[in-house]
């Protein structure tokens, strides 16, 4: 892989470019030090070689760089180069660039995180240059001696150098050891660690002349001293881990040391039964398995501390999952001989997942509602036919697509709990008021909300706030509330405004003509509606399409909904429109994968068309189910604002148009559930015996607007 090259144009005149030259550098499993590289070159023209292979000596698939630094100023910086080589890539780890070298120096190392040592110089000359003698070197030990001749503490070694040649010295190189890699010399290098040292060092020229090697000897002893205390050692291990601690792929072990007496001299380090080997920058372990790290310190005093060791296991990143989890699901409680639930069934959802990551969480969703977080065994004990669905997410993020188990539960022995009104809400909402408590249910089974009765027709907001008061007091007593949340229902109760001027009706508007409420609403399907200056609603203003805007805030069992509607289909002819109510929550159905459908299939439609041809179903008809004419019906003047209200009691609903009833309808069904046929929503006549309320739209030219939406539970 060949990465951020440029060659730049060299600076050379044409008759003194050198010719087309190939520079070699390779690597092996050494981490230390490159196998080999070139240490000069002439200007002009260069093919670098970068080889990182077995064939090098590379039997881990240790990957390797070649950089060449540019943002150091002591160094050339015209040629970006940067290239990754590694045995197993798709070059067998031998890769190749062509570059333009300028005469200087270029630095070069291996970008690869604890590589640092793997660095070099390379000098470029002119070419063609009439200097062609290397400088003259020597060095010079310095220290307090023994009588041995060894140096105590420390020795400090100058070198010098000049040059004959008549270009000049350009720099002066030193290596510690046998091995070591070359360090540019600015000053005197000064050894403190005890034992014997050898130090290398050559000077080159400007016109890239290199001196001979040359190198001194000597020995390092301590000091004079009563320290007998070895250092303090420590390790720890790094790297990416598994949830068993296992480190992916790779372990780097850093060791540290400290001594207050002498000070530390060295540190070593051995891979599990390997020789002992000196510390310089951390370990870095990447074979598979189970391993062991020994490390061991030395001070000046000769002081050498217990050895310790830290064990940990290397494995290989695992594939990642893409299996969702497998879900299950139990039904439990007491039949009847038709195999219905007598009083209650407990649905128990399982999940497992075989793809590595692990479940993450579990949800259900019953009758169409929204998902929740599956925690514990759902106990559903109100009577009819009832659909659950659920689903599970693995840590990976893969879903298992929803399945569902349809049950029925018939009444026992005990009653209905007797509730004020219904109100299946997450939180306690007093008026339009959230007061974030959970609409948890109480000891007599009705949930809190429904003790509350907002939507009851209230004489005076402070007779309403005694209501509120006793409903709590009584609440805080038996526990099912504490003080935090008495407040906040109570607060909540303050702001919400009920029993005063204005709202003794017992209706809450939940589409008053305000930019807020309209937010409240979600537009689902084709279609579109947009809100006017007057504050009215009207359809089709921005796309066409069959869709509904509904009421996500909360589900309404029996109830008087009213609200004005007005026919502004343009032309002569009159807009197709409706009402929805009853239907279950729109998103993530088990049934029915667009939205728009689910009122349609799973609720009621009351229909709005005053045109005299065409469908069948007049204003007022319960679309599929009960047909009323337009004689029936009382139709007005197109462009007329027209008053509806549609009130549903268990499974009697009643629609009135500007005062009078112009339809009844009776569900033949009761309130069991049967899902209709797949195309339509079917002549059974039965439907939920709760749900959500939504405004239909059929078209661009089916155009008709709404306003002063409000619905009163009864």
């Amino acid at each position: 892989m060949l990465l951020g090259l440029q060659a730049v144009p060299s600076t050379a005149q044409p008759e003194q470019a050198a010719a087309a030259q190939t520079l070699t550098w390779t690597a092996g499993d050494d981490i230390t030090k490159y196998t080999s590289a070139p240490t000069t070159a002439v200007a002009g023209q260069a093919t670098i070689v970068f080889e990182n292979s077995a064939a090098t000596g590379n039997t881990t698939g240790m990957p390797h760089t070649l950089t060449f630094v540019t943002s150091d100023p002591e160094f050339n910086s015209d040629v970006q180069l940067n290239i990754l080589a590694n045995p197993n890539d798709d070059m067998g780890g031998r890769h190749t660039a062509e570059v333009t070298l300028t005469p200087g120096r270029y630095f070069y190392h291996c970008t690869i995180p604890g590589h640092g040592s793997m660095q070099g110089i390379l000098v470029v000359t002119e070419g063609g240059g009439s200097d062609t003698t290397p400088p003259q070197t020597s060095a010079q030990v310095t220290g307090a001696q023994n009588a041995q001749g060894e140096y105590v503490g420390s020795a400090s070694v100058a070198i010098s150098a000049t040059d004959e040649g008549g270009s000049g010295v350009d720099s002066v190189q030193y290596a510690i050891g046998d091995s070591g890699d070359w360090l540019p010399y600015t000053t005197p290098v000064v050894v403190d660690q005890v034992g014997s040292h050898t130090i290398r060092y050559r000077a080159l020229d400007k016109a890239g002349n290199v001196s001979a090697e040359k190198s001194v000897e000597f020995t390092v002893v301590p000091p004079a001293s009563d320290d007998t205390t070895p250092p303090d050692t420590s390790a720890t291990v790094t790297g990416e881990q598994d949830a068993d601690g296992a480190y992916f792929d790779m372990a780097t072990v850093t060791v540290s040391a400290s001594d207050t007496g002498s000070g530390v001299n060295s540190i070593e380090y051995a891979v599990d039964s390997g020789t002992w080997q000196a510390y310089t920058a951390p370990v870095m372990v990447h074979q598979l398995g189970t391993h062991s790290v020994r490390y061991r310190a030395t001070d000046k005093a000769g002081n050498v501390a217990a050895e310790k060791s830290v064990q940990f296991k290397v494995v290989a990143t695992p594939t990642p999952d893409t299996t969702p989890p497998v879900t299950g699901v139990t039904v439990e409680g007491t039949k009847n001989s038709d195999g219905a639930y007598i009083g209650n069934a407990k649905v128990t959802v399982s999940a497992t997942d075989e793809g590595g990551s692990g479940v993450d969480r579990v949800e259900y969703s019953i009758d169409g509602g929204p998902y929740l977080a599956y925690t514990a065994p759902v106990v559903v004990d109100r009577a009819g036919t009832h659909t659950l669905a659920y689903r599970a997410t693995d840590k990976a993020g893969n879903t298992a697509a929803a399945r569902t188990v349809t049950f029925t539960v018939v009444s026992s022995q005990v009653p209905a709990p007797n509730c004020p009104e219904f109100d299946e809400r997450l939180t306690v909402i007093v008026g339009d008021v959230d007061s974030g408590v959970p609409n948890r249910l109480t000891n007599n089974r009705c949930r809190i909300n429904e003790l509350i009765e907002d939507e009851k027709e209230w004489t005076s907001h402070a007779l309403f706030l005694k209501h509120v008061k006793t409903v709590l007091d009584k609440l805080l007593k038996e526990g099912v509330v504490d003080q935090r949340e008495y407040n906040a229902v109570q607060k909540a109760a303050r702001q919400s405004g009920i029993g005063r001027p204005g709202q003794t009706e017992g209706y809450r508007k939940i589409l008053d003509g305000s930019p807020a409420s309209f937010a409240k609403w979600q537009q689902v399907g084709g279609g579109s509606f947009g809100l006017n200056a007057d504050g009215s609603i009207t359809s089709g203003t921005t796309k066409g399409g069959l869709g509904m805007l509904w009421f996500p805030e909360r589900k309404y069992g029996d109830f008087s909904l009213r609200l004005q509607w007005r026919d502004d289909a343009p032309g002569t002819g009159n807009a197709n429109a409706g009402v929805f109510v009853r239907f279950p929550w729109v998103h993530d159905h088990p049934e029915e994968s667009r939205p728009e459908w689910v009122a349609i299939k799973y609720g009621h439609e009351v229909q709005v068309l005053d045109r005299p041809d065409g469908d069948m179903y007049k204003t007022g008809s319960i679309y599929g189910f009960d047909r009323v004419g337009l004689a029936g019906a009382g139709v007005t003047q197109k462009g007329t604002w027209n008053d509806y209200e549609i009130r549903v009691v268990d499974q009697h609903y009643s629609v009135y148009r500007n005062g009078v009833l112009i339809n009844e309808f009776d569900n033949t069904g009761g309130q069991d559930f049967v899902p209709p046929r797949s195309d339509d929503p079917g002549t059974d006549g039965r439907r939920f015996a709760s749900g959500y309320v939504g405004l239909q739209v059929h078209g661009t030219t089916d155009v008709i607007s709404y306003r002063d939406v409000r619905i009163k539970e009864l």
